[in-house]
């Protein structure tokens, strides 16, 4: 062998081995990824049932439900981007901070029955909201950042949880406006 014909092997050899090094840290890195879906998403493409997903957006005032299974507190509450809404069930308790009107954003799948959180996470003042959720309340149309702030909780308070269930039931029908 010639010595360009080793250098040409050596070449070769360090491009496969960083090319496996690369496609094994990606494989890793792609179990790790969680996407952050508003409930207009997940009622158009709902994401697979074994893909663990951040469902963000208002908590329905009036759809906050809680029950015992056992000794496990159970709570059950609509979350939606004024679009459509999505029932989220969390076993567990949920935060101090947690409120009907509130931005919450829940990490868990999809399920038949709704969404199931393995954790629940409230904004931790009434002046905060979760960039994802600002993000699209922005593409929803409900909010212009020309204008001001983000809506207040207390602006999505008027959608009640009947209003939630009407938009699932009919998700061709517009979004309940403010009142």
């Amino acid at each position: 062998m010639t010595r360009k014909t080793r250098r040409l092997w050596l070449v070769i050899a360090c491009v496969t081995c960083l090319g496996a090094a690369a496609a094994l840290m990606l494989q890793a890195f792609s179990s790790d990824i969680v996407f952050f879906v508003t409930p207009s998403q997940v009622e158009t493409k709902p994401p697979p049932a074994d893909r663990t997903v951040r469902l963000g957006g208002m908590v329905v005032a009036g759809s906050v439900k809680q029950e015992k299974q056992g000794e496990t507190p159970v709570s059950r509450f609509d979350v939606t981007d004024g679009q459509a809404a999505v029932t989220v069930r969390f076993e567990g308790i949920l935060p101090d901070l947690f409120r009907e009107g509130q931005s919450v954003v829940a990490v868990g799948t999809m399920h038949k029955d709704g969404f199931v959180a393995s954790e629940v996470l409230a904004k931790h003042d009434e002046t905060y909201m979760p960039k994802e959720v600002a993000e699209a309340l922005k593409k929803s149309g409900k909010w212009d950042p020309r204008f001001g702030p983000p809506p207040s909780a207390e602006s999505w308070n008027t959608m009640t949880a009947q209003d939630a269930q009407k938009t699932k039931a009919n998700p061709d029908s517009p979004a309940p406006a403010a009142r």
